[in-house]
């Protein structure tokens, strides 16, 4: 029977790619059928849009094979038998897989090259900063020591070891250390559960840390009673420091090494298998020495209730010396910065939700930061005060106050309106606010405080960052160290955030930025 060119048999092997309708109508012939047997095409032109082409695919195998479709067209000529015509698709389509895997392993080779890149500059990056960090510190210790504050001076750097290290802060510190790990062991305070993590289980957390400050508080007390030297911590600053700082980096290395054995359930998101970065921003998410989770009482005992403590030493001794008596910033300082970390105590179950506890590492950055930045940085407005003390109009220290005070109702109101919303989003309580839903069940809030901005807690810690610098005055910088920092590392944290919420929540997230236009400040940023 004759073989009809237009109406031949044609093999289409589709794939799932938008090309798919584009490759499919190029590949039928708009000639129109002829029915003599012998004849070809009279038309060379129309025949090469059609039977060539076939040809053309027969003889190169030109097939695409990343994401389109592949179309065999078969010849027009009269001797093809249906065997023939079998075993060369079968060949194209096996030549067609074979490349398949070319590209795909190429594809994957050409990423993991690219991955271990950014890996191997991230870990430059993360080694340099933690190189940099403890130079910092000395740093902003050293040139703001006694009545000199400034930037100008190169810092007179102590050239002996004991300037840096000795037996007495080095017990003071760790008995200090040990104190705390008995406070957090005593069972007082509720028990509570914390975030799920892999596999569904979740720790036990005991929730004593007002507990501490109170009995910290109580045995400052009997030390000032019993006329126990509180100038101990300004007269060896750089040694307790430096105990601090070397206490961080051993324990650091006992995180990375036990983590090494640790299984794949307890590691962080951000776990790499790189030395550097694992070192850095820590491979074990929950490390635990039995029922104390470590990276849970670093981020609120001895680094939080010390900064508490440096600043009552410093407080008393300017009391106790009548010509640096009366100081009234360094006592609004203390008394707001003992109202800041008091409250992180007194809602101690809220860090159970936070960044640092469920998704960050524990590491070399948040060692260093429990440890040596929070309380020896943290405390430089009032070591500022207290060697220049500040004269005010009442006024002025009312405003500040005020501002101080605006600062922490917006971090507590916020932060509770979070905590409360997400323990029970039905509360009646909460049934004037507005929340959108999220295809992962949970929901966001699009009014109350979080309708101002998208991170309300941050604007609040900003503007008390603030309000305890403006009592230094502005002829020296260096007391604008805290809240500079911040605004680094809130601004830093609040873009991870909002990456990390568009890759959770999708569609979701972006009709939340739509109305919640603000990051950080209202009308500004």
């Amino acid at each position: 029977m004759p073989t009809t060119p237009g109406r031949k048999a044609t093999a289409t092997f589709r794939s799932k790619t938008r090309s798919r309708s584009r490759s499919r109508g190029r590949g039928r012939s708009k000639s129109p059928a002829r029915t003599t047997k012998a004849k070809p095409s009279p038309s060379p032109t129309r025949r090469s849009r059609s039977t060539s082409r076939s040809r053309t695919a027969n003889s190169k195998k030109a097939v695409t094979t990343t994401k389109t479709t592949t179309t065999i067209v078969s010849s027009s000529n009269t001797g093809t038998t249906p065997q023939r015509h079998s075993a060369r698709i079968a060949a194209i389509q096996q030549e067609a897989e074979e490349h398949k895997k070319l590209i795909y392993v190429s594809t994957k080779t050409t990423t993991k090259e690219s991955d271990a890149d950014v890996l191997t500059h991230g870990s430059v990056i993360l080694f340099l900063t933690a190189v940099f960090l403890p130079v910092l510190v000395y740093g902003l210790n050293l040139m703001c020591k006694g009545k000199r504050c400034t930037l100008r001076a190169f810092p007179d750097c102590p050239n002996k070891l004991c300037d840096y290290f000795n037996l007495n802060s080095a017990l003071a510190f760790f008995g200090w250390y040990a104190f705390q790990v008995v406070l957090a062991l005593i069972p007082a305070g509720r028990v509570v559960d914390g975030q799920p993590l892999k596999g569904g289980r979740r720790l036990k957390y005991r929730l004593n840390g007002l507990f501490a400050l109170i009995v910290s508080l109580v045995a400052f007390g009997v030390g000032v009673y019993l006329k126990y030297p509180v100038n101990f911590v300004r007269q060896n600053w750089i040694q307790l420091m430096s105990t601090a700082l070397v206490f961080s980096f051993v324990q650091s290395v006992y995180l990375y090494l036990r983590a090494r054995k640790a299984t794949p359930g307890a590691l962080a998101p951000k776990a790499t298998g790189n030395v550097v970065s694992d070192f850095f921003l820590g491979r074990e998410l929950n490390p635990c020495i039995g029922s104390l989770d470590l990276k849970f009482f670093n981020e609120l005992r001895p680094g939080l209730i010390g900064w508490v403590i440096i600043n009552l030493c410093l407080l008393v001794e300017a009391y106790q010396t009548k010509d640096m008596w009366p100081n009234y910033p360094l006592a609004m300082v203390t008394f707001f910065q003992f109202l800041y970390v008091a409250d992180s105590l007194v809602f101690e179950e809220a860090i159970l939700t936070t960044t640092d506890i469920t998704r960050e590492g524990f590491g070399f950055m948040l060692c260093f930061g429990d440890l040596v930045l929070v309380p020896f940085t943290y405390t430089l407005v009032t070591r500022f005060l207290f060697f220049n003390p500040q004269q005010w109009p009442v006024g002025t220290l009312v405003a500040i106050g005020f501002l101080a005070l605006l600062g922490f109702l917006i971090f507590r109101g916020s932060n509770s309106q979070k905590n409360q919303f997400r323990r029970n989003p039905y509360d009646p309580a909460l049934a004037h606010l507005e929340s959108i839903p999220t295809s992962s069940g949970r929901r966001l809030l699009v009014s109350g405080w979080w309708g101002l901005c998208r991170h309300p807690n941050y604007l609040g810690d900003l503007l008390m960052a603030l309000a305890w610098s403006l009592p230094c005055g502005f002829a020296h910088g260096l007391p604008y160290y805290y809240p500079i920092w911040m605004l680094v590392q809130l601004v830093h944290r609040q873009y991870e955030d909002d990456q990390w919420c568009r890759k959770k929540y999708r569609a979701a997230w972006d009709r939340y930025c739509e109305r919640v236009k603000y990051r950080l400040v209202p009308y500004l940023y």
